[in-house]
């Protein structure tokens, strides 16, 4: 194939994988600003609604490692298109039970949101090391993770608008619009995207044979994959923690409802879509880089967090300013962490291991709604010095843990297990050393 066609071809590719994190991100994130509303119309107490969001993601935190294997064995493909099905099957089940069941309306949606679970376990994580095996140049590797981390963030920013929009038309069309997204991102995987064949002369192994070197690996490498593991998890929990609170807060505190405030939750998300995409297009190669920035954007973070509960913003704009800074250092450091982990890991193993990681940011999805309930219950310092602390703690754990050996291409040769590694502290307590 020539040069163009094939850059052409790849181009392809990716515009039908960053589809799937684009629409699992708006399945999920365009309920936060309607959740006050399904509150006051299902009757619901902060922490009931909260479930809402933490429905979703605790199947996919269950199934996402199988889904990763299943992968491996199968293809990301067919792995990914029936995932989406369920999905959008899922979504049909919230809004049914929205129209027809107003006794047991909310037993039901949480039903249809575990269910939606279930589909996303095997849709976005599965994307990750899609990218790596489109690609054999690190490089591109961490351009096309960039990309896909920008359309989960650019959901993000369009979420709140998409979500309050269509609540505006009536507070359960959300759940219905889970099925046309679905299948528009079905529909461009189909056409465009051209999975790489396996080798004819590697025959598939069985589920055992599977298991043994993803193992293997968390075993003998958990010193740097436990740290972006943990790193990942305490990111998204501080992120959908601070959306969650920040939705109640504009309608409680200052009165914005609606559109206006699906706008306003969109422009930390913004910051952090920007600084996403910038981040995957100039990280290239260079594992130290790769380290500091996920540093910085985590130390910003604790920053930030730390500045809020000190200061307590009075205005709008205070909020959304100091926000807009976190939010951008956690566009920072999540596409790193991606390609940190993807590139570390070889492709027979990739699907599993990154599905793992995935797992730990869906219990941060998860966990941070109805762990900020509960905080915010203790008053504004709460919730915003533990929002400091977590950041601060993941900043530590990434600078102590994660240790590059060589700061361009491979550190070190792991056979058949790993492709790229990192050379950990050896200051660790000597219980933690296998």
């Amino acid at each position: 194939m020539p040069a163009n066609e094939s850059e052409r071809s790849k181009k392809r590719d990716l515009i039908a994988i960053a589809s799937v994190p684009l629409i699992m991100t708006l399945g999920n994130s365009m309920f936060i600003p309607v959740l006050p509303v399904i509150q006051g119309k299902l009757g619901l107490t902060q922490l009931q609604t909260s479930f809402i969001i933490t429905a979703y993601a605790i199947t996919a935190i269950l199934l996402i490692p199988p889904a990763g294997m299943l992968s491996d064995r199968f293809g990301r493909k067919k792995v990914m298109i029936p995932s989406l099905i369920v999905t959008a099957i899922g979504g049909l089940v919230c809004g049914f039970a929205a129209l027809f069941s107003a006794g047991a309306a909310y037993t039901l949606i949480l039903l249809g949101r575990l269910v939606q679970g279930i589909g996303a376990a095997g849709a976005f994580p599965i994307v990750l090391p899609l990218v790596g095996d489109l690609f054999r140049d690190e490089k591109d590797v961490s351009k096309g993770l960039g990309l896909v981390e920008t359309a989960n963030t650019f959901g993000k920013v369009l979420s709140p608008v998409l979500g309050s929009a269509l609540a505006a038309w009536a507070w359960y069309v959300p759940f219905f619009s889970i099925p046309v997204l679905c299948a528009l991102s079905i529909g461009l995987l189909l056409l465009l995207l051209k999975v790489p064949k396996p080798q004819q002369d590697e025959p598939s192994p069985g589920f055992k044979a599977m298991l043994s070197p993803v193992l293997r690996v968390l075993r003998e490498k958990q010193r740097w994959l436990l740290p972006v593991f943990a790193s990942g998890g305490i990111l998204m929990f501080v992120l959908f923690g601070f959306l969650f609170h920040l939705s109640s807060m504009l309608e409680d505190r200052f009165g914005i409802h609606g559109i206006a405030k699906g706008w306003l939750l969109a422009i930390p998300l913004l910051f952090l879509c920007s600084a996403s995409y910038m981040t995957g297009k100039l990280v290239g190669r260079n594992k130290t880089v790769m380290k500091w920035l996920s540093a910085a954007g985590l130390a910003s973070g604790a920053a930030v967090m730390l500045a809020v509960a000190w200061i307590v913003p009075s205005s709008v704009f205070g909020w959304l300013s100091l926000l807009s800074v976190a939010g951008a250092g956690f566009g920072i450091a999540l596409p790193v962490m991606d390609a940190l982990l993807t590139e570390g890991i070889a492709k027979k193993q990739r699907g599993a291991v990154t599905s793992l990681y995935s797992s730990m940011r869906f219990i941060g999805v998860a966990a941070g709604p109805p762990a900020t309930a509960l905080l915010a219950k203790g008053g504004h310092g709460a919730v915003f010095y533990s929002y400091a602390s977590l950041c601060a703690a993941a900043m530590c754990i990434t600078l102590i843990w994660i240790r590059p050996g060589n700061s361009q291409g491979p550190i070190s040769g792991l056979g058949d297990h790993l492709e790229i590694t990192f050379e950990i502290s050896n200051k660790l307590p000597s219980k933690s050393r296998m």
